[in-house]
């Protein structure tokens, strides 16, 4: 059984991967409170699935000038100083987004800027803490760092949603934007904790938009990462109907705010499962060819869950959608990380974080603008269908992928 579980190696010899796991984990429960919360009074103010999905589409530019930025000065600096001073902005934000919601009469624009803000300076953090991770464990335990990285991720997706619900049926919206600035402390002192992170001295000698644009000629000739962007985008703008969650919660279940904590938990129930359990993914030799198989899996999850008639079902498909999409994060990552030099990690993954993060913004006014012009339903249902269908156009445009082999070309 040891082998089905996923290794903890990198938790047990490594001081700094311990630090950088734990503040992430505290941080990501924080941030999975405000994740509920925005569409949840977007929602509740307007009562439009649409208006949900625009509130997220209006944060992409920032989230993606952000990452791309982010990436470029993390190659340049020492990593632990980006996520210090992210983490002091954007408790602050938070900060801000629970005093509106305590008056009488939130102002819903204000509310739009402080959450585009703070999708601006998360970009810009995201590519240094991930960057990070192959310099703090060897290169025979990045399976085991990412598959923990997961971990982590899932079991705030689990238990942030859910306590998100509660405390939107009990205490208010403030409470939870207060507790996700809270968290943001813990990340200041576990980053400044870290030993220094210094970047490459090749790195240095060269301007920041030219980081920017050496990043992005490098991703031209790097056939596996584009790749592993493209299936994750189909996946992400196609498949991902979370901005359909209150909606799904009030007209189809017929539920409440406990209903829309559960929907937005539940994929991370799945995710979580599979990401304690990767300790299988280490032997898997098709790295390509396991990406879109769990991609494909995804999009067919939604799709039923988009036809399920009973919360307990719907929640169980969104489960197994979450089992699909971790690990094919696991895997992409591991392609990603595993080949390319480190003057370039950061770069690479806030291309990454702005394909990860922007995708879902991208699917919400997707599925908010179809519902909007068809059902809930047919929204989802559709969804899925064209995922599965961009993950085979995939394939059929870049072969190769399919067999891409332990290391990317």
């Amino acid at each position: 059984m040891a082998r089905l579980f996923v290794d903890l190696s990198p938790l047990r010899e490594s001081r700094d991967f311990r630090f950088l796991f734990g503040g992430q984990l505290v941080s990501m429960m924080g941030n999975q409170l405000t994740v509920v919360a925005i569409p949840y009074q977007v929602y509740t103010q307007t009562h439009s699935s649409l208006t949900v999905g625009l509130v997220s589409l209006i944060q992409l530019p920032l989230l993606i000038s952000g990452s791309l930025w982010g990436g470029a000065v993390g190659d340049r600096v020492d990593r632990r100083k980006v996520m210090v001073a992210c983490a002091i902005v954007l408790s602050l934000l938070s900060a801000g987004l629970a005093l509106n919601a305590a008056t009488s009469r939130p102002n819903l624009v204000l509310l739009i800027a402080l959450a585009a803000l703070a999708a601006g300076f998360a970009g810009f953090s995201n590519p240094a803490r991930n960057a990070a991770i192959p310099r703090l464990v060897p290169a025979t335990q990045l399976v085991g760092a990412y598959s923990l990285n997961q971990v982590g991720i899932q079991i705030a997706t689990v238990v942030g949603p859910a306590l998100s619900g509660v405390l939107l049926a009990t205490v208010g919206l403030s409470w939870c934007y207060w507790i996700d600035a809270t968290s943001f402390l813990v990340v200041i002192g576990t980053s400044l904790a870290l030993s220094p992170i210094v970047p490459l001295a090749s790195a240095v000698r060269v301007s920041t938009l030219r980081a920017v644009r050496d990043g992005f000629s490098y991703v031209r000739s790097h056939v596996a990462a584009q790749c592993v962007y493209l299936v994750d985008l189909s996946a992400m703008v196609f498949g991902m109907p979370r901005a359909l969650f209150p909606a799904v919660a009030a007209t189809m279940y017929h539920g409440g705010p406990v209903t829309v904590g559960l929907l937005f938990a539940a994929p991370g129930v799945g995710a979580l499962l599979g990401a304690v359990t990767t300790g299988w993914v280490e032997r898997v030799s098709r790295r390509g060819r396991a990406v879109v198989l769990a991609v494909v899996l995804w999009g067919v999850a939604i799709a039923l869950f988009g036809l399920s008639p009973w919360t307990w079902l719907g929640l169980v498909m969104l489960a197994v959608a979450g089992w699909a999409d971790v690990i094919s994060a696991v895997l992409r990552n591991t392609i990603l990380q595993s080949s390319i030099s480190d003057e370039f990690r950061s770069r690479i993954s806030s291309i990454q974080m702005a394909v990860v993060t922007g995708g879902p913004r991208l699917g919400d006014l997707e599925s908010g603008a179809v519902a909007s012009a068809t059902s809930t339903e047919i929204s989802i249902v559709s969804g899925g269908i064209l995922c599965v269908l961009g993950a085979v156009a995939i394939v059929r445009w870049r072969p190769a992928f399919w067999r891409e082999a332990l290391t990317s070309s």
